[in-house]
C-alpha cells in the first residue's frame, strides 16, 4: 500500500479546521491527516487534534516555514497540501492522488483561477494580484500555469524530498511553481470549485505587502533561474541609457568636430563598459546554472536508486 499524507498548515483556523480534517478523514480514510500550527492561538490544535489529526508545531511563522518543517518530517509516497480555512472542496483529494500515484505526476495544480475564485472571492486587490503574478511568471518563465499562487496541491515523494524551500512567508507557492517548471517536472492541473471564507474566518494574507514579497520573490527567481535573460534584460538598458547621452556628443562633434562636454562623454562611457560586464555575466551565470541543473538531475537520479535499494530491502524483510 503506497503512503498518502494530508498536509495542512495552519493559523488561528479554529472556525474550519475541524470541518476539513473530519472531511479529509472521510474523503481519504487511509491517509494521515497532519495539522501544523504555526503559533495559533484560539486554540486551533486542540480542535485539529480532537477531529482525528495528526498535531505538530512548527515555531518559526510564516507559511514557507510550515511547509519547510512537513517536507522534512513527513515520509509518504503522494502528499496532498491544503488551506485549513475550508476553502478548497475534498471532492477532488481523490482525483489528484491518483494523477501522483498511478500516473507519476510530480506536481498536481488544484486551479482555482479557472472556475470560481473571481466570483467567489471578496478581495478585488487579491483578484488583481493573481492577475498579475500569473501574467509575470507565464511570462518571464515562458510557461501556461494557469493559477501560480493555489495552496491546493498534491506532490510526489521525488518533488518533495527534492525541492530546497528558501521562502519564509506566503510567496512559497510561487517558488515551487518556478522550481517545477524550471526543473521540468511534470505538472498538471486540474480546475476546482473555490468558496470564500466562511463568516468568521479571517485572511492571514495582507494584499499589499504580502503581494510586493511575492513579486520580490518573482524578481530574484527570474535572477536565479533564468540570469542570462535578466542580465541582458539590464544591459540592455543600460546600453540605452548610454547612447541617450552619447548621441547629442556625437551630433555636435560631427557639427562642430569640438567634444565640448566631456564629462558627459566620460558618463556615457562608463555606463556601456557596465552593460557590457552585466551582460559577460548573464552568460556565466547562465552556464552554472545550467550546470546546476545537471547536478539537480543527478541527484534526483541517484534518490531514484536509493528508494529503489529500499523497496527490494523492505520486500525481502517481508519474505523474511
Amino acid at each position: 500500500m503506497k503512503k498518502t499524507a494530508v498536509l495542512i498548515p495552519c493559523y488561528n483556523e479554529s472556525v474550519t479546521i475541524e470541518k476539513v480534517v473530519k472531511e479529509y478523514k472521510a474523503a481519504l480514510p487511509e491517509a494521515e491527516i497532519y495539522v501544523y500550527d504555526n503559533n495559533s492561538t484560539d486554540h486551533t490544535d486542540e480542535i485539529a487534534r480532537t477531529a482525528g489529526a495528526i498535531v505538530k508545531y512548527e515555531y518559526r511563522q510564516g507559511k514557507g516555514n510550515v511547509i519547510r518543517s512537513m517536507f522534512r518530517d513527513i515520509d509518504a509516497d503522494c502528499y496532498i497540501m491544503i488551506d485549513g480555512d475550508d476553502t478548497y472542496p475534498v471532492e477532488n483529494a481523490r482525483e489528484m492522488e491518483k494523477l501522483v500515484l498511478e500516473k507519476g505526476v510530480d506536481m498536481v495544480i488544484g486551479d482555482r483561477l479557472s472556475s470560481t475564485y473571481f466570483s467567489e472571492n471578496k478581495r478585488p486587490f487579491h483578484n488583481i494580484g493573481n492577475r498579475m503574478v500569473r501574467f509575470f511568471i507565464n511570462k518571464l518563465f515562458d510557461n501556461r500555469v494557469r493559477d501560480i499562487m493555489t495552496g491546493y496541491r498534491a506532490f510526489s515523494k521525488k518533488f518533495v524530498k527534492s525541492f530546497p524551500v528558501l521562502s519564509k512567508g506566503f510567496e512559497i507557492e510561487t517558488e515551487m511553481t518556478i522550481h517545477a517548471v524550471d526543473k521540468n517536472f511534470l505538472l498538471e492541473e486540474i480546475p476546482v470549485q473555490y468558496r470564500d471564507r466562511p463568516s468568521g474566518s479571517v485572511s492571514k494574507l495582507n494584499t499589499f505587502s504580502d503581494g510586493m514579497k511575492v513579486l520580490s520573490t518573482i524578481a530574484t527567481l527570474f535572477r536565479e533561474y533564468r540570469p542570462f535573460a535578466f542580465f541582458t534584460s539590464v544591459a540592455v538598458l543600460m546600453e540605452v541609457l548610454a547612447l541617450v547621452f552619447f548621441i547629442p556628443l556625437l551630433m555636435e562633434y560631427l557639427k562642430t568636430g569640438l567634444v565640448l562636454r566631456f564629462p558627459t562623454l566620460i558618463v556615457s562611457g562608463i555606463i556601456a563598459m557596465i552593460g557590457i560586464l552585466l551582460w559577460v555575466c548573464g552568460i556565466i551565470l547562465e552556464v552554472i546554472v545550467k550546470k546546476h541543473r545537471q547536478l539537480y538531475e543527478i541527484m534526483l537520479n541517484q534518490m531514484e536508486m536509493m528508494n529503489l535499494k529500499k523497496k527490494v530491502e523492505e520486500v525481502k524483510d517481508e519474505s523474511n
